[in-house]
């Protein structure tokens, strides 16, 4: 069997706020933009991936219970967001901080081998940015 990630989705509060974090911020092409009533799915993706996306959504399938209950976790960061390779962790930092990023913790080197950091997006949502050891 021979699979490969196409696209994964991430809970938003905000559409316009997470469009710009992850277009401006994080440096992701907008590749789709859907309204539909108050809803919003936002498709970003590396332009050297152009097979994986990652969709911005506000919207939840589920009662308005379930969308308060989610909209908690969300802005608590229980939700786990995305994981990012860099080449260059310091440059990315440095720029994501300057865009006035929620800095989670600063580039560190971690017991698992990879050195990283970690940010918030504007809805809470964890990021960890790492840089791969060399080869």
């Amino acid at each position: 069997m021979d699979i490969t990630l196409s696209q994964c989705f991430v809970i938003v509060t905000d559409p316009d706020a997470a469009l710009a974090f992850y277009r401006d911020a994080l440096g992701l092409d907008v590749r789709n933009d859907v309204a539909n009533g108050g809803f919003r799915w936002i498709t970003v993706g590396a332009a050297n991936q152009p097979s994986v996306s990652i969709v911005l959504t506000n919207y939840l399938n589920g009662s308005p219970a379930d969308s308060d209950t989610v909209a908690g976790l969300v802005a608590k960061g229980a939700l786990n967001g995305v994981h990012f390779h860099t080449d260059d962790l310091d440059a990315t930092f440095s720029h994501v901080r300057l865009w006035g990023a929620e800095i989670v913790s600063e580039p560190a080197q971690q017991p698992w081998g990879t050195r990283d950091f970690a940010l918030r997006d504007p809805s809470g949502n964890l990021i960890r940015i790492d840089q791969p050891p060399a080869s």
